[in-house]
């Protein structure tokens, strides 16, 4: 038996998310998880070791990725937009589409910047460039191919395509 009823509603009488809801929602359940695993010893190596912001800061998320106050804090914020705006389907899109080209922008200049010059504030390194690379491309694809509507229920349906056996 589905959760949802007929009108795109689920028992409770709220609607029902569409697919690039669903992935917004997801995308930003996950950029949450990681803002606050990013502050956990252990799951953080060097976390004694972790500044405010800027290349100096030896932390690792899973002992790969260099984080920071500052980068935790963004991954924390894209989690909250992610949440906020699946509530709509334009803004859903726009989320991960939007999100997904400042991941691109944010792999270029990891891409170009001196990881051991000022200008590596967040800070990144190789892992999170292409990290980066592909939260950017997957973002979007999600964004422009997964559907803004939720398929018809099928169930209890036959088609006339495929004879029922007996």
């Amino acid at each position: 038996m589905s959760h949802i009823a007929q009108g795109g509603r689920t028992r409770t009488g709220r609607r029902a998310m569409t697919p690039v809801q669903l992935a917004s929602a997801a995308v930003g359940a996950v950029f949450l998880l990681v803002a606050i695993l990013g502050f956990i010893p252990g799951i953080t190596t060097n976390y004694d070791q972790m500044q405010f912001a800027g290349h100096e800061s030896e932390a690792r998320l899973f002992g790969l990725f260099q984080v920071s106050v500052l980068h935790n804090l963004v991954h924390g914020l894209f989690g909250v937009l992610g949440l906020a705006l699946s509530r709509t389907v334009p803004a859903a899109r726009g989320f991960l589409v939007g999100g997904g080209l400042i991941y691109l922008l944010l792999w270029l200049y990891g891409l170009f910047i001196d990881h051991d010059s000022s200008a590596n504030f967040v800070p990144v390194n190789t892992a999170d460039n292409w990290l980066h690379l592909g939260l950017g491309v997957g973002m979007i694809l999600l964004g422009l191919l997964l559907p803004p509507r939720r398929r018809p229920a099928t169930a209890g349906r036959h088609t006339a395509e495929a004879p029922r056996e007996r």
